[in-house]
Order: structure tokens, then sequence, then C-alpha cells
């Protein structure tokens, strides 16, 4: 397996840091909340099989600035932007969480750039019914278990590395969490309902069984909603971030689905 490669594409909305790693056929994957402050072993167990691609959104760890994308219509162009600048042309594309949301965006209004499609435990829907958590509301502290089923480990996956600056590092947090608000608000209803049915693309929906934020029932709900052929993969014992807390079997569902 190849080393982790970092380089820079520059889009209509500035400048932003790509990720990659592996051979073999090209996968993108926009990060879920937070963004990627490090490499994740997920992404490190998909890269024995394919070329990882990793561009950062906007206001995410290395991404460029997002205080002019207004709506999710500005978000949208600007994950396409990042989906044609970082070659991920006719790619398959991987989304978890808020990275989810946009990764169906560029599924549905650009159809030509995704040849399949994978969801993890997306945003993008709202039901009264099955409330979703409200992240940015936590008490310090309290964030990392909400999101996985090990908030210890989250913890020093987001710890300041020692070559990284104190202050640098605690303003790429802050930005992130900016960012996100931004795409959610309020509570993860972003429209995405009205564009689902533009979906073509088989996709693979994987949900963590103990997810706390997004209820597993939402698997369902963009299932329904999606045009193509769907298929959902409940992961037990993980929540949230399931491709945090269970990298080895989602790298297989989603190698399986590919390769299908």
């Amino acid at each position: 397996m190849s080393e982790l490669v970092e380089r820079s594409v520059v889009t209509p909305t500035g400048s932003a840091r790509v990720w990659e790693k592996g051979v073999g056929n090209p996968i993108g994957f926009f990060a879920g909340l937070g963004g990627l402050p490090a490499w994740l072993p997920v992404l490190d167990r998909l890269a024995e099989r394919h070329r990882v691609v990793a561009p950062s959104l906007p206001g995410f760890p290395g991404g460029a600035n997002f205080e002019r994308l207004d709506d999710i219509f500005d978000w949208s162009l600007a994950a396409i932007d990042l989906v044609m600048e970082a070659g991920l042309i006719g790619a398959d594309l991987i989304g978890p969480s808020v990275g989810g949301a946009l990764a169906a965006e560029v599924a549905a209004l650009r159809p030509d750039l995704v040849r399949k499609l994978v969801l993890i435990a997306p945003y993008g829907l709202f039901d009264e019914t099955a409330p979703i958590a409200d992240v940015f509301a936590c008490k310090p502290g309290e964030q990392s278990g909400l999101l996985t089923r090990d908030p210890q480990a989250y913890d020093a996956y987001r710890t300041r590395p020692n070559s990284a600056n104190e202050m640098d590092w605690t303003v790429m947090q802050v930005r992130a969490e900016m960012a996100a608000a931004r795409i959610l608000w309020p509570l993860g209803e972003t429209g995405l309902r009205k564009r689902l049915s533009r979906i073509a693309q088989p996709t693979l929906i994987i949900w963590g069984a103990q997810d706390r934020v997004i209820p597993p029932s939402y698997a369902a709900k963009f299932a329904e909603a999606v045009a193509a052929e769907t298929k959902i993969v409940t992961i037990p014992d993980a929540g949230h971030k399931v491709e945090f807390d269970a990298p080895d079997a989602v790298a297989a569902a989603i190698a399986e689905f590919l390769a299908c």
C-alpha cells in the first residue's frame, strides 16, 4: 500500500487540501463532522484495494473558507467543484454524516460525476417523530460520547499532535463546527428530500445500530426516497461515527458493494 500523499487543488471557493493513499480505482471521501484532522483507519482499509482521495470540504481541516457559502446550493456547488478538481469524475463517492449530505447532493445534481454512492449515517432529512440530536448544543466533553461508542479513542484521535500549534489546532476545530452548523441548520434539514429521487446510482447506506445522533430508522427513509437500487447495512455496537467505531466492518461492506 502506498504512503499518504498530500496535495492541494484550487476551486472557486479557494485552495483545499487533498489527501490520497492507495492504488487502483479511485474512491472519493467527504469527511463527516469534524472533518479529517488526521487519516482514519477505515481509509487505510479501503486503500488496500483502491486509491482513496479525500478532498477537504470548505471550513473543515484543510478546506477553503466557507463564509461566502450561504445555502445548500452554494455548498453543493463547492462539493461538485472539489470532485472535479480532485480528479474524481466518474469515481465512487463516500460520505459519512455531513459529508454524506453533500455526497448525496453531488450524486443528485451531477449524476455524471458519481459511479456508485455510499452514504454513512448521512444528514439531510428531519423527521419530527424521530428527531435528530443537536450536536452543537453539547456541554464541553459531551460531544464525543454522543458521536461514538468509544469517546476516549475519539478524543485521542482529535488530540493536537506535537507538531501543530495549539491556537491553530483550536481554531481549526472551531471552524469545522461552524461550517457543519452552517450546512445543517436547523437540525440537519437541508431540503435533500426533494432531490433524492434524482439519485440514479447504486447506493449503499450504512448506519451504526447505536447511533445517538441520527436514529437508524433514517436509513429506510433514505432508501425509500432514492430512485436507484439501494442496500442498507447496519453495523452493531457502533455510533454515529460508525466509520470510526467499526472501520473493518464498514470497509468490508463498502468493498463488497463496490465490487458488485
